[in-house]
């Protein structure tokens, strides 16, 4: 693990680059990664006592960013907050193995925590070269999927409206 305010500054530097250069999802991803660090930081125990047992203020923390990453997730038209959101969720079953099992060591519990916070850096550090990669070619690049948009909206009916029984063909 690195020391603490190395990994600020990776943060800083991958945040940054989202928020500057990413699209939407990008830069609700950064934000996600910067509150949830900062609250971690904020709510664990010090550092005599720390992973001694289980970290509940960064277990709820961690908690919660896994639900805010798997909501990014379910809405961004993007592949790498779904592999993000798979990280999160091993480092919250981090949480679960020490409180199942409390003689596991102070450090592992710590790896099992931070290992994951780097690559899930990487990937978003991907996914807004990958963003910035659509705009060059085609100009622009979508943030949000379609099946994320008001589930309310009726389909639309009348002539234009395709059934398996019209004698129209199907939309391609």
């Amino acid at each position: 693990m690195l020391p603490v305010p190395v990994f600020y500054a990776i943060l800083a530097l991958c945040c940054v680059y989202a928020a500057l250069k990413g699209g939407k999802p990008e830069q609700v991803g950064a934000g996600i990664f910067v509150l949830s660090s900062v609250a971690s930081t904020i709510v664990a125990s010090s550092p005599a006592i720390r992973f001694g047992s289980v970290e509940i203020g960064v277990f709820l923390v961690d908690t919660a960013m896994l639900l805010a990453l798997t909501a990014l997730a379910l809405r961004a038209e993007r592949l790498w907050p779904l592999w993000v959101t798979a990280l999160q969720a091993v480092e919250v079953a981090g949480h679960a193995v020490k409180l199942i099992d409390s003689n596991v060591i102070r450090l592992a519990y710590a790896f099992i925590l931070a290992l994951w916070a780097y690559p899930m850096l990487l990937l978003l550090v991907l996914g807004t070269w990958n963003h910035q990669r659509r705009v060059a070619r085609f100009g622009a690049d979508r943030s949000w999927s379609s099946s994320s948009d008001r589930w309310d909206r009726r389909p639309p009916d009348g002539p234009t409206a395709w059934s398996p029984n019209s004698d129209r063909s199907p939309p391609l």
